[in-house]
Parts: structure tokens; C-alpha cells; sequence
């Protein structure tokens, strides 16, 4: 029964993971595509910015002010949408610990054995040299 409720658990970890992983990609791709676009906007706004610097109409005062507002409002956003990503990222790290514990409390001579055979190997590979 224990078996059967490790198995459980463990593909209910995988499936989390799996969707996890899924989820961070596509965030991690979409978060970039962001930043690039931001980082662009960015600079040419800042460029308009000095480049209206001296320009005393209204008009250019106005819209001068209008594009200092929306960069710092793009700004907020891009770092709110890191922590997010941050965050989500430090989730997912988490229950990938958390997944290996139970693995390891679950099954700990195949555990051993697997550190054993890995330092097995990395000790003939150091050796060879």
C-alpha cells in the first residue's frame, strides 16, 4: 500500500513538474520578448526625451510629459513581471526539492546506490588525469 502511495505521489510530482516546466518556459520566452520590447521603447523614448529637451512649445511639453509618465508606468510593470517570474521560478526550484526529499526518504538504498555509482564514476574520471 505504501508503494502504491509513493508511485501516486511521485507521478502527481512529475505531472506538477512537467506543467511547471511548460508553464516557466513559455513565461521565460514571452518575459523576453517583454524585456526587448521595453528595452527599445526605452531607449527611443528616452531619446525623444532629450531630444525635445529644449523645445518650448506646448504641445511638445505635453506630449513630452505624457511619454515620461508611460515610461515609468512600463517600467513598474517590467519589474513587477520579474518578480513574478522570480517568484514562479523559486516555486517550481521548490517543489523540485521537495520531489527529490520524497524520493529519497521513500527509496533510500536506491538512493545510496545511485550516489555511490555517481561517485564511482566521477572518481574514475578524476583519476584518468
Amino acid at each position: 500500500m505504501a508503494t502504491r502511495s509513493s508511485s501516486t505521489t511521485a507521478s502527481k510530482s512529475n505531472a506538477k513538474s512537467a506543467a511547471s516546466d511548460a508553464d516557466t518556459s513559455s513565461s521565460s520566452a514571452s518575459t523576453e520578448q517583454l524585456r526587448d520590447d521595453l528595452k527599445q521603447l526605452s531607449s527611443t523614448l528616452e531619446d525623444l526625451l532629450s531630444a525635445t529637451a529644449d523645445d518650448s512649445s506646448e504641445t511638445v511639453k505635453e506630449w513630452r510629459s505624457k511619454a515620461e509618465a508611460r515610461l515609468k508606468d512600463t517600467r513598474a510593470r517590467l519589474e513587477a513581471t520579474g518578480e513574478r517570474v522570480y517568484r514562479q521560478t523559486r516555486d517550481s526550484v521548490t517543489d523540485q526539492v521537495d520531489a527529490c526529499d520524497r524520493y529519497v526518504h521513500d527509496n533510500p538504498w536506491k538512493s545510496i546506490g545511485i550516489g555511490a555509482a555517481v561517485g564511482c564514476i566521477v572518481g574514475m574520471l578524476i583519476g584518468r588525469r
